[in-house]
């Protein structure tokens, strides 16, 4: 191969990326894919960039250009379970529900579509979008006898598809919401297009997003107020590892109180772990857990205070 020359006007990233580059496409061993090699060149320069505050050096790529780079080399090695929202996390509207309700969900949650479900969140039928309800509240018109029929269809994937394959499903299809179903065609959780773009970019947050509060909080005599959408490892980290010791592919402490409820618990229901905590669910809908309290296995209430 012939030696590449950098790029004209550019003479100071002889030293940079450039080189590293070079020598990487003109020395290839070939026994290792071009994703590892891309990543040892990203390995190799990672001091060489300031703060992601400064501009970098010689036009090099910045810290925040090179963790993106990392996102997108790892993207294709999740599955589209990897990258859903939990079952425990998903906010549907039941078919049977009024016009008024539908639209309160609307204005309650803030999200521009909903899954539609029949009798159960494995019942998925459709998904109602904001833009097909909009309208009729615009211009004040009398809504359909059936709000169902307003309804459009999700993507419908299994867990094991590639999270690559479903957003060029999405993509060609023009959906941007997908249903993952488990082996038993069971709702095993939702994918907004967002989900997926924030797999390569990191979490976007809009204005209409609240402000993050802690998840976990600590409330005394061993116990703690939990958001159903915490993190089993950052249950694990500080609160006790053995909660987050699962057979099952459950991510959230919402995920968990329904794995061992084998249901959707309502509010002032216990659920126990096998390690001897419980689990009250202090808030709830009919599809999923929103809040909890964690009690201390007997004879271990002071253990984190």
């Amino acid at each position: 191969m012939p030696e590449l020359d950098p790029p004209a006007g550019d003479a100071d990233s002889r030293g940079g990326l450039w080189l590293a580059l070079r020598k990487l496409l003109g020395a290839d061993d070939g026994e290792r894919s071009l994703r590892a090699q891309l990543e040892e060149v990203i390995d190799e320069h990672e001091d060489e960039n300031p703060s992601d505050g400064e501009a970098p050096k010689n036009g090099d790529l910045s810290g925040v250009e090179r963790q993106m780079l990392r996102n997108m080399l790892h993207f294709s090695e999740h599955d589209a379970d990897d990258v859903a929202i939990p079952r425990g996390e998903i906010i549907a509207v039941p078919a049977h529900a009024t016009w008024e309700e539908m639209v309160e969900a609307f204005a309650e949650h803030g999200h521009s579509r909903f899954p539609v479900y029949r009798e159960t969140l494995d019942e998925v039928i459709g998904m109602i979008h904001i833009k097909d309800v909009f309208p009729f509240l615009a211009r004040k018109l009398p809504p359909p006898a059936d709000w169902t029929i307003l309804m459009r269809q999700p993507l419908y994937v299994p867990q094991s598809r590639n999270a690559l394959d479903v957003l060029a499903d999405m993509r060609s299809r023009r959906i941007h919401l997908a249903v993952v179903v488990d082996e038993f065609s069971g709702t095993d959780g939702i994918i907004t297009i967002e989900d997926l773009v924030e797999e390569i970019v990191g979490d976007i947050e809009d204005e209409h997003d609240d402000i993050p509060e802690d998840l976990i909080v600590a409330i005394g005599e061993g116990m703690w107020d939990c958001d159903a959408r915490a993190e089993l490892d950052d249950v694990a980290q500080i609160i006790d590892t053995r909660l987050a010791e699962v057979e099952e592919s459950v991510d959230t402490l919402g995920g968990l109180a329904f794995v061992l409820a084998e249901q959707v618990p309502q509010v002032g229901t216990i659920v126990t772990h096998p390690s001897g905590w419980r689990m009250e669910i202090t808030a709830a809908d009919e599809t999923h857990v929103k809040r909890l309290r964690l009690h201390p296995p007997a004879g271990e209430e002071d253990q984190n205070d």
